[in-house]
């Protein structure tokens, strides 16, 4: 723990930005996330923060609000919040989601022994929800995202308050954590209408103590557009030829049509750039991560940036120029919440010295002293450039061993 923090203070030293994790601790329950983790910790992937998100309660109704739209939150609504959402962005819950996917389980509740499941069958599965069980008074359904989940419970709610029936709604990454968030919110809040989620670590409710007019109840479609541009292309081709690059731009076009639903746009073959549209934000992410990885596997490094337009998108991949160690190397920036962040991808210099430094940890604590003391004694005798030196010679002898 105290090489981790030293090693990501010290990078982050160097990068110019504050760098969250090295690799991750997300434990793998299955094989695709073992892969994802087993990729992150080969690599010693870096999630950085480049701009500090602002998370609190009244930002996160906001940006609740511009997600699902409007139009489809009554006015005659509370939002509470149940437990604060985390200070700062947690590695482990991001790579939750990448992992994952943003699909959420919806559990409905009816009090008062109202006849009404079949109605709220119907109105799911016209929103395209898929039902996984029900009952006289509970309905587990599964949807696209977070958001279809909350904004088709509202629907539902409002239907039954219409009709003089209670209902208690919940989303969550899986049946049971939906139903088990129904039942936390049963014991705050009694049997009020209303629906529970989480949001960054955080739980919260939109609660609703009156009737409230037919919403409108569309989707509130959001574009996830990501950008990418391979590093030097020039280089590549004079190192590696034409053919590598074609190879290695179809390989992750394909990846992101036949995988991730993504819609290529603006891509011309034996061009070094590609422009792709995704239904969620997840799925951008995973695209944009494996293909920086599969890059770096032929020897290529890519540019990546995620954002609701082209240009948005286009310019978080140019901050990648001015995000670097030694020599630029792959990065995807997107944004979380109003903060900007970036997965950085270090090169095998970087890696060789990381792992160094994590594996041989008695000699790197020596090695730490020894750049301390002679940045402190160098400062204090007028020769700043003792430290620098110190540094210089840690890192050729960690490269080397």
């Amino acid at each position: 723990m105290v090489m981790d923090y030293l090693l990501r203070k010290i990078l982050g030293f160097f990068l110019g930005y504050r760098v969250l994790s090295i690799g991750t601790r997300y434990m793998p329950t299955n094989s695709t996330e073992r892969e994802y983790v087993d990729m992150l910790n080969y690599t010693r992937t870096m999630l950085i923060e480049i701009e500090r998100a602002h998370i609190n309660t009244s930002n996160i109704f906001d940006n609740l609000t511009r997600e699902l739209g409007t139009e489809n939150i009554p006015r005659e609504r509370k939002f509470i919040e149940l437990k604060p959402a985390d200070e700062e962005v947690d590695e482990y819950a991001l790579l939750s989601n990448i992992i994952m996917g943003s699909d959420r389980y919806l559990y409905i509740e009816i009090f008062n022994g109202g006849r009404i499941v079949d109605e709220f069958v119907d109105i799911i599965e016209n929103e395209k929800g898929k039902i996984i069980e029900k009952s006289s008074s509970e309905v587990l359904s599964r949807f696209l995202s977070k958001n279809d989940a909350i904004r088709v419970a509202i629907k539902i709610i409002g239907a039954g308050i219409r009709r003089g029936i209670n209902v208690r709604a919940a989303a969550g990454m899986t049946g049971a954590a939906a139903i088990e968030r129904a039942i936390n919110l049963n014991k705050e809040i009694g049997e009020v209408p209303g629906v529970g989620f989480t949001k960054l670590g955080g739980e919260f409710a939109i609660i609703f103590t009156g009737e409230f007019e037919t919403l409108k109840g569309a989707p509130s479609y959001r574009d996830n557009y990501l950008f990418i541009d391979m590093i030097d292309s020039t280089a590549f081709i004079e190192r590696y030829g034409r053919d590598s690059l074609v190879e290695i731009m179809n390989d992750i076009k394909a990846y992101m049509e036949n995988d991730c639903h993504g819609k290529i746009e603006g891509y011309r073959e034996g061009g070094d750039d590609l422009i792709a549209n995704f239904p969620t934000k997840d799925m951008a992410l995973r695209a944009g991560i494996d293909s920086a990885w599969h890059a770096m596997d032929n020897g290529a490094n890519i540019r990546v940036g995620i954002g609701r337009t082209r240009r948005e998108a286009g310019e978080r991949a140019q901050m990648a120029d001015e995000i670097m160690l030694w020599n630029p190397t792959s990065i995807m920036v997107f944004d979380v919440a109003d903060g900007l962040y970036g997965y950085f991808i270090p090169s095998p210099f970087t890696r060789s010295v990381i792992d160094f430094f994590m594996k041989r940890k008695s000699v790197a604590l020596l090695v730490f002293v020894f750049v301390f003391v002679a940045t402190f004694l160098g400062w204090n005798m007028g020769h700043w450039e003792f430290g620098l030196v110190a540094i210089l010679l840690a890192v050729i002898y960690g490269a080397t061993a």
